[in-house]
């Protein structure tokens, strides 16, 4: 990718990201780091086409995601992408297993099937015995296993985390980046993780600083 980002308005322009450029290899588990209002969070959006830049091209698998249409935008994102949240994002009167079966709901899996892979995914997280507890009743740990199975469950090329330990103490963010990482490795998925904190990037394979949107 080569890519610029501007925001604009009646007298003002701001320069978020400039002419960045990299390429990210299939299975990498990447750190984005960086100062507050860097740029970091404004990337990832254009990565996952919920942006557009000035200018520039994302390819992803040799398809540039800049020139889609909204259709094919929507099943980039359904198809290929997870997301992995700060706040979590479950839905509060949903239990956990129905939390992760929503990202299942738009591939039309039947229900023999949908059941069959929570299970999984559940037991591979050891998160099995949360399967009919509310998000009110889970540690933030065990809300963010939840968040990274409804992820997982339908085996996107790439995931996209936004701080994910943001919210948790240092042990359990410890724990969730090492479940990150083995995921990386045991489902072979492209992982792109934004985070402030330097001990957890190192648990990366690579670390990309963006400093005043370079």
């Amino acid at each position: 990718m080569r890519i610029n980002k501007s925001y604009k308005n009646q007298s003002l322009k701001l320069d978020i990201l400039k002419n960045i450029e990299f390429e990210i290899e299939e299975q990498d588990f990447i750190a984005l780091m960086g100062p507050s209002g860097s740029g970091k969070s404004t990337l990832l959006n254009l990565i996952a086409g919920l942006d557009k830049p000035d200018n520039g091209s994302i390819f992803f698998s040799n398809n540039d995601i800049c020139k889609m249409n909204s259709k094919e935008i929507a099943r980039f994102r359904r198809d290929y992408l997870g997301f992995v949240f700060q706040e979590y994002n479950l839905i509060d009167t949903l239990t956990a297993s129905e939390n992760i079966a929503l990202a299942l709901t738009m591939k039309k899996y039947n229900v023999n099937e949908i059941e069959e892979k929570i299970n999984k995914i559940m037991r591979i997280l050891s998160i099995d015995k949360l399967s009919n507890k509310l998000p009110y009743q889970l540690s933030g740990g065990e809300r963010q296993r939840v968040a990274c199975a409804r992820a997982l469950i339908k085996s996107p090329k790439l995931i996209l985390a936004d701080e994910p330990t943001g919210n948790l103490d240092s042990k359990t963010s410890g724990d969730v980046i090492k479940l990150l990482r083995t995921v990386n490795q045991r489902f072979e998925q492209t992982l792109i993780m934004i985070t402030h904190n330097l001990e957890i990037a190192q648990l990366s394979d690579r670390i990309i600083n963006i400093i005043d949107g370079k």
